[in-house]
């Protein structure tokens, strides 16, 4: 079957259908399912934008809320993770996945999915190490801390994830995973973005928590976004045993959704012919959620997960035959996600705006009829609950002021895993040019006109996709050949420069390694973005 695959979307849910309309139109190629890397932005009223964590003049209402209200439809299945610049209170309401609009799907915190027989995961957010494992306490309305923690990757998610040991098809982050530029043509990322080179050059450009899921799930294609620039790469895995068959994945970046921008990607999946066309659960991920329940969160106090270091009875969730088998019988075979989708929240109305909209904390339906049926934690009803019992001695440990921590995420704390002292940092531009911007000074403001990034009409260039052959073409056998001359007009990029970059195992940088400098610099970086967007417009 064929996915488009579509990086930072932005809210320009338009540009992006529209393009796939043009698609079909013109080459008589229709996509089946439609994924997006977050930054999706499902902002359904002005209170959204007060939860979104951008500077101001990013803060506009874009045309989600033309889905969300029943007005138009998506015209292909979308699936999403999320990203860092999301309305994070409508996310939070689907912690474990749900749908967002009719034919929208989001993931959820992490999630796993089934389509025509293809499996594909997600994890939604960007890693930040000071963050990383505390549970998932915040809940609108957000203080200045909150805003920027609810969208930071939690160690239970890629804990839960780790438990998978069925093969995954494809796979969803917002950041990268750390080391993955290794893997691909690093000569040609830097020609384009050359204010990555230091972080490259110390291997801290990344998530580590992304690498370790990449190295543990090893899919046959992972897609990412965030870093606004379109990189392919090839990674080969190494086998644990002789009887292992070898792994490879073939990792590509996408560039954010802009007029006359290489956004859209389409592949060719391998699915299953007889399999129906509806979203299904994926029995092993039901299995480990139940599993998991008992590690439910919702304090900021950090925590490691269970390992096999003599201090947990158990330390392995994964999830057995047989409770793969109770969750089949539990839903009687029939895996089809119900299209239960539920209005929340009242939707934006060009002709009343009501600019003083207060976010509030929502119990969605979805949630709790998941949570119902599988014998999960509603972990916003469990937040509601600590909130009430922590307003009735007069404070509420969600609210709390979190001390002042550098934003580049470094400050040093142990990991869960075998590499205790790792810095486990990692960077996002677009989070730090919220100090810069001031715009968590004023948090209150929201434009209701359209963005000036994504005019509401505009004629569509064919310019904005590529369709990416079976291959990826990021071998490291073909990686200079003449095919690679293609990959670079579009932003592409082929497997490593040297050969033994191959051979390079993905891993992690200690605290020594990453230091706590490199704040001014990090700062540069992201100006060089923003100015590149502002040249744009």
């Amino acid at each position: 079957m064929k996915v488009a695959v579509a990086g930072c979307c932005h809210g320009a849910l338009d540009k992006m259908y529209e393009t796939l309309e043009l698609l079909q139109r013109r080459h008589n190629v229709r996509p089946d399912l439609l994924l997006c890397c977050g930054d999706f932005q499902a902002v359904r009223n002005e209170a959204d934008l007060r939860c979104m964590a951008v500077p101001a003049k990013y803060r506009h209402m874009q045309t989600f809320y033309r889905y969300y209200s029943g007005e138009k439809k998506a015209p292909v299945l979308t699936v999403f993770i999320g990203g860092n610049h999301e309305a994070s209170n409508h996310l939070q309401e689907l912690p474990y996945g749900g749908w967002v609009a009719p034919n929208i799907y989001y993931l959820g915190y992490a999630g796993v999915v089934r389509f025509r027989g293809v499996r594909i995961g997600g994890i939604s957010g960007i890693f930040k190490s000071h963050d990383y494992r505390k549970g998932h306490f915040e809940c609108p309305p957000y203080n200045q801390q909150t805003i920027r923690s609810a969208y930071h990757v939690r160690n239970i998610e890629v804990f839960k994830l780790k438990q998978l040991k069925r093969p995954m098809d494809i796979f969803m982050s917002h950041d990268w995973p750390r080391s993955i530029y290794h893997y691909g043509n690093k000569k040609q990322l830097l020609k384009m973005k050359s204010f990555f080179r230091q972080e490259v050059e110390s291997n801290t450009l990344g998530s580590p928590a992304a690498s370790e899921l990449l190295q543990h799930l090893k899919p046959t294609y992972w897609f990412s976004a965030h870093l606004h620039v379109k990189f392919a790469a090839f990674m080969q895995h190494e086998t644990n045993s002789k009887e292992e068959l070898p792994k490879a994945t073939k990792f590509l970046a996408l560039d954010k959704c802009l007029p006359h921008r290489d956004f859209l990607q389409i592949i060719e999946v391998e699915h299953d012919p007889n399999a129906g066309d509806s979203l299904e659960y994926d029995a092993e991920w039901i299995a480990v959620l139940k599993a998991t329940n008992s590690l439910v969160n919702v304090t900021q106090s950090s925590w490691n997960m269970p390992e096999k270091n003599g201090l947990h009875a158990k330390w392995d969730y994964s999830a057995t035959e047989e409770a793969i088998k109770e969750v089949l019988e539990e839903l009687n075979h029939n895996l089809t996600i119900p299209c239960n989708f539920t209005l929340t929240a009242a939707c934006y109305d060009p002709s009343k705006p009501q600019k003083n909209m207060e976010p509030v904390h929502t119990i969605n339906p979805q949630t709790t009829e998941f949570c119902a049926q599988f014998g999960l934690t509603d972990i916003n009803d469990r937040i509601q609950q600590a909130k009430e019992e922590g307003s009735g001695r007069g404070e509420y440990e969600g609210e709390e002021e979190e001390e002042e921590m550098d934003s580049t995420g470094s400050a040093e704390e142990p990991s869960e895993y075998s590499t205790d002292n790792s810095g486990l940092s990692s960077i996002n531009p677009d989070e730090i040019m919220l100090d810069e911007e001031g715009g968590d000074e004023d948090l209150s403001t929201c434009s209701v006109d359209p963005s000036p990034d994504h005019p509401p009409e505009f004629s569509t260039s064919f310019s904005d996709i590529r369709i990416m052959p079976d291959s990826m073409a990021v071998s490291s056998d073909d990686a200079m050949d003449s095919n690679n001359e293609e990959l670079d007009k579009s932003g592409a990029s082929r497997q490593g420069e040297e050969k033994s970059s191959t051979e390079r195992p993905l891993k992690r940088i200690s605290g020594e390694e990453n230091g706590n400098s490199g704040v001014k610099k990090i700062k540069r970086r992201n100006q060089a973005i923003y100015a590149a967007e502002d040249e744009e417009k």
